[in-house]
């Protein structure tokens, strides 16, 4: 991990994302060297991190929760990367579910489990970790990969209701394909190019481009007259996908990564809509949303950006009741 988090921009101020090492799948195809297996497989998960974030709901979404187990690592990002929590850590510091020490080794950090599967490594102790129990190794850390095994791969062991949520369906996939290019691009990650960047002129342009594809997300969602989700009456990862960063984009992003044009709850009344609606009516959506780690883990841990560690109370409540608006909506 590099000692600062302005380290990860490139000479122009932008901010480059690290590209995933680890890439192999589980599959049911025969000969598979990760078939799916009851208990198998383990997950190591922050509750802060967007991209994490995805494949929890998708677990959960699936119906997985007896196949895959999970783990959470402490909020705080510190000089040596993501750390598991110690017996001395107070509940009330760590509050969710399965934010645990490490429950598979006496690991006091992420890293010593990328060391494992490869002594190696040299990149950044990312998560989501996707980690065979069986081998002993990581499996991936490439959370769209992620999202997707989980989507389909055990399909044949688990109950009928869960088979039946397609979250990358054949036909919306190259709707879906087409979504996730440019809002992984100018929204998912757009928004850490927009906070981590090291030069006016770099986080323009990461910002403008973020609004600029709100802005068609909004477009979008306002020509959906069919159903509740991105494409109308289907739940697909594209929704996974672009609820992770619109539910941080208030509490977090708006002032913390200075994408303060706008906000989502006076400034975009359907993508808002859209966002509530898939964290009220889902389990799976609502109960891993864990806005105290959210929160804190970025203006904690981000001491670049914010060199107090002071975490705003607002905005209040994280988010809204589904059928409250802000006066500026209601207006």
């Amino acid at each position: 991990m590099a000692a600062k988090i302005t380290d990860w921009a490139d000479k122009s101020g932008e901010f480059k994302r690290q590209v995933s090492s680890f890439r192999n799948w589980i599959s049911r195809e025969s000969g598979a060297e990760f078939p799916p297996e009851k208990g198998r497989y383990h997950l190591y998960v922050s509750y802060a991190c967007p991209w994490a974030h995805r494949t929890l709901i998708a677990r959960k979404l699936k119906g997985l929760e007896d196949f895959i187990t999970f783990s959470v690592v402490h909020w705080h990002l510190g000089e040596g990367g993501w750390r598991f929590a110690t017996k001395e850590d107070k509940p009330e510091d760590i509050p969710g579910e399965n934010v645990i020490p490490d429950p598979l080794h006496d690991y006091t950090h992420l890293r010593q489990v990328y060391f494992a599967s490869n002594k190696d490594y040299s990149g950044r102790f990312t998560v989501p970790v996707l980690y065979d129990k069986k081998t002993n190794q990581i499996v991936s850390n490439e959370s769209s990969e992620i999202l997707r095994m989980f989507g389909s791969e055990f399909d044949d062991l688990i109950e009928e209701k869960y088979r039946a949520i397609t979250l990358y369906p054949e036909s919306l996939q190259s709707q879906i394909e087409e979504a996730n290019a440019w809002t992984y691009d100018s929204i998912n990650n757009g928004v850490y190019k927009a906070g981590f960047a090291t030069s006016s002129e770099a986080y323009e342009k990461g910002v403008i481009g973020v609004f600029e594809a709100l802005d068609r997300a909004e477009k979008h969602l306002a020509s959906q007259t069919d159903g509740p989700y991105f494409f109308g009456k289907t739940l697909t990862e594209t929704d996974i996908r672009l609820y992770v960063t619109l539910a941080r984009f208030d509490p977090v992003y708006v002032q913390h990564f200075k994408c303060n044009i706008r906000d989502i709850r006076s400034g975009y009344p359907r993508l808002h809509k859209w966002m509530r609606n898939l964290y009220w009516n889902h389990a799976a959506f609502k109960e891993t949303t864990q806005f105290d780690h959210i929160k804190w883990h970025y203006t904690r841990s981000h001491t670049q950006i914010n060199p107090y560690s002071i975490t705003p109370l607002g905005p209040l409540p994280h988010i809204l009741p589904l059928e409250e608006e802000v006066a500026a909506a209601r207006a």
